[in-house]
């Protein structure tokens, strides 16, 4: 078989190569074009090098196209990942550091809250870029598989307005499978479930072993688990008040909703600093820099490290190369996918993004009906879908009253912080990322005007309630091993095997 295969932010520390070897993993696959591309040259280089030199090591003559030119990586491609993250760790940095001064504590940031908004308002204009080049010189009727967050806002732009066949895709599910099969101690394999949702926010409705729900039995067995008691304590309390476990990290979940992380003096109560994933303060940023410059700093080492071998054994559980396998070859996949709802989760909107179960053959991808979900479920993801629709609509048209609303609207913005000053808080993020929020070139003006003229609400300088020390190249090496975990920690990818086998 041969089709090309784009990777879009193909620059990412250790993401792109380990769907690489996914992809290549299948047998039929070994005609298939790459092309990757990224803003970063020097990024791009790097992590080509890698690519190359496994593709040579596992016997393909495969050569990348690496180019900065997206049309170019764009062009006659069948599917096309999307692994991009604008505005770098720069914009980042402020999506954490800004709302700190107003009380806003975020773990991650990528997703909802003040970071995730924002994240969306860089990223929903970019998206929309790259679903024009992809309509005029990708492949007619590819397939976008979005890797990127702030998922559903990404997926619901490129498939709504950017009128480009887009799935989402999210490795949340499998951990949560992962962890609800370790309580009751039995193999993931033996454990089979329904999660639906919308990402980050999707909930095991149904869990069985041997034709048995076990369900009721789910809050005993995390308050009994030794580690999970201690680093979920967020999802445990959820899954006490509202019936059912959620797929989404401690630290994830907790700046979700607007209970656990609105007072700074009661967050140690939820988290752990175990890991960064259980809520550390700015936790996934910390990870992402020292990973960034651990990579740069130790990439001679990587290229003298073992090669990634490419066979079924090592294949992550990405749902990405089953996708394309499935439709290439007809070998039948069950994933949970973010796809328009359309009726499939019936108390949810027709038109915002959900995550539930799909399967995909050479006839496409279909999603399993699910009917509606848990009253009580249905309303924590309907309350963010709301702050989805305003920072979606915002970031199309360039609207900021809009944006704003969709601050007000967010359940832990709103928990913590008063409309005034979420009035001045949007004013500031606006100032700071303007170079990546050409639709709000009027805002920002007036923006500016305001913040050099009118009284300033008093703001407290902060670095959270549980932020740990970035390390440093020279504690890194300390520790190659655990700078290596952390650097692979930064892809979020913690559901897949070593670096090398």
């Amino acid at each position: 078989m041969s089709f090309k295969v784009t990777f879009i932010g193909a620059g990412s520390i250790g993401f792109t190569r380990m769907l690489l070897r996914d992809l290549l993993s299948v047998p039929e696959f070994k005609q298939v074009r790459i092309s990757f591309t990224d803003i970063n040259a020097e990024n791009l280089e790097m992590v080509t090098a890698l690519c190359q030199r496994d593709l040579k090591e596992n016997g393909f003559n495969t050569e990348i196209q690496a180019t900065l030119n997206r049309k170019e990586a764009l062009k006659d491609a069948r599917y096309i990942f999307s692994v991009v993250r604008i505005g770098g760790l720069e914009a980042f940095e402020q999506d954490i550091s800004i709302p700190l001064n107003y009380g806003i504590d975020q773990c991650v940031g990528d997703t909802l809250s003040a970071g995730g908004i924002m994240y969306g308002q860089r990223g929903i204009q970019e998206m929309l870029s790259i679903c024009k080049d992809i309509r005029e010189v990708a492949e007619p009727n590819c397939l976008l598989l979005n890797h990127a967050n702030p998922m559903a806002m990404l997926t619901w732009v490129c498939q709504t307005y950017g009128e480009v066949n887009t799935v989402g895709l999210c490795h949340g599910v499998q951990g949560g499978h992962r962890q609800i099969a370790t309580v009751f101690g039995l193999d993931k394999k033996e454990v089979d479930i329904v999660c639906a949702g919308i990402n980050h926010q999707t909930w095991y409705i149904q869990i069985k072993h041997n034709g048995n729900e076990l369900t009721p039995m789910l809050l005993d067995a995390f308050e009994q688990h030794p580690e999970y008691s201690k680093t979920e304590k967020v999802r445990i309390d959820m899954l006490k008040r509202f019936g059912y476990y959620s797929t989404e990290s401690n630290g994830h979940l907790s700046e979700y909703v607007p209970w656990y992380r609105k007072r700074s003096d009661e967050i140690m109560d939820w988290i752990d600093l175990g890991t960064w994933i259980n809520g550390e303060t700015g936790g996934y940023l910390r990870v992402c820099s020292e990973g960034r410059n651990w990579f740069k700093e130790d990439f001679p080492n990587w290229m003298q490290d073992p090669v990634l071998i490419y066979c079924n054994e090592n294949r992550s559980e990405e749902h990405g190369s089953y996708i394309i396998e499935a439709l290439e070859t007809g070998r039948v996949y069950r994933g949970h996918f973010n796809r328009v709802n359309n009726g499939t989760i019936t108390n949810l909107p027709k038109d915002c993004v959900i995550e539930a179960p799909g399967y995909v053959d050479r006839n496409g991808l279909t999603m399993t009906f699910i009917g509606d979900l848990p009253l009580g479920c249905a309303a924590v993801c309907n309350a963010s879908i709301q702050v989805q629709r305003l920072a979606i609509v915002a970031a199309v048209t360039g609207d900021d009253q809009l944006l704003r609303q969709a601050f007000m609207m967010d359940p832990l913005t709103g928990a913590v912080c008063t409309p005034p000053e979420i009035w001045q808080l949007v004013d500031d993020l606006l100032i700071a990322q303007e170079e990546w929020l050409p639709q709000y070139e009027k805002s920002i003006e007036k923006a500016k005007q305001r913040q050099s003229t009118e009284p300033r609400l008093v703001t407290k300088k902060s670095s959270g309630a549980a932020r740990l020390k970035q390390k440093t190249i020279e504690e890194l090496k300390e520790n190659r091993a655990e700078a290596i975990k952390n650097a692979q920690a930064a892809d979020k990818a913690n559901n897949r095997p070593a670096r090398s086998t």
